[in-house]
């Protein structure tokens, strides 16, 4: 791999990524370890949504990472969220154990704020079946964002040059979490993107990444998997 080259992974269970049982964060961590040492060792790297506070953890975790970039990771500020979220996750769990996947990915976009009749005619669509069949990494994402609110403790650990990302026309929510995350981190950096939306447009945030790992000019990139959940991918992966 080349010094300017960059490479895509696959989450767990999704795209060409197998899924091996049980699930665990932790190996979430080590299939970006193992990409890491495949660029050369150490990488630059770019998550989105979920994918965003996984590249964190993974730099809280001791991960080679020289470089951070991050699209709005979607913690929960509100006092009330590790409730709403470990009843979300409770839920998922529930539906997928009883073989539910359409209703879970359905609670997905409940969750997301999708409206009812949007879902319901998202059901009918061509698309429906591909998602369904990637229900089960709902959970993975669940599991990912921990109780919902940003690991502040942790995240003072990751000494790499973090720049979180939002768009000016995300919900407030996600623009107060993503300026919460780069105020945590020792060297954390944030801006926003006007008029973008959680389903950045990637042709405005690439050349802002690219000025931002210019810092680094030898860094191979890794991009660990794109949103959070089937919804919202184009493809489920990031490259």
């Amino acid at each position: 791999m080349s010094p300017e080259s960059g490479a895509g992974c696959d989450r767990r269970g999704r795209g060409d990524s197998g899924d091996t049982a049980p699930y665990a964060v932790e190996r979430e961590f080590e299939d970006l370890d193992a990409v890491i040492t495949e660029a050369g060792g150490s990488a630059s790297v770019i998550g989105f949504s979920s994918g965003g506070a996984l590249a964190l953890e993974a730099a809280a975790h001791g991960l080679p990472i020289t470089r951070l970039a991050l699209w709005e990771p979607p913690f929960n500020l509100d006092d009330d969220g590790p409730r709403r979220h470990m009843e979300y996750a409770t839920r998922l769990a529930e539906l997928l154990a009883r073989g539910r996947r359409g209703d879970a990915v359905a609670r997905f976009m409940t969750l997301v704020g999708l409206p009812p009749e949007m879902i319901a005619g998202a059901r009918e669509s061509p698309m429906w079946p591909a998602l369904e069949d990637v229900a089960s990494t709902l959970a993975y994402d669940a599991a990912v964002m921990g109780d919902s609110r940003v690991p502040v403790q942790r995240v003072t650990s990751v000494t790499a040059p973090t720049l979180v990302l939002d768009g000016g026309a995300s919900p407030p929510s996600l623009r107060d979490a993503a300026r919460a995350v780069a105020d945590a981190l020792p060297d954390g950096h944030h801006r926003t993107l006007e008029d973008q939306t959680h389903d950045v447009d990637p042709a405005v945030i690439a050349p802002v990444v690219a000025g931002f790992l210019d810092g680094d000019s030898t860094s191979r990139v890794v991009e660990p998997g794109l949103r959070e959940g089937p919804p919202g991918d184009r493809d489920g992966r990031e490259a």
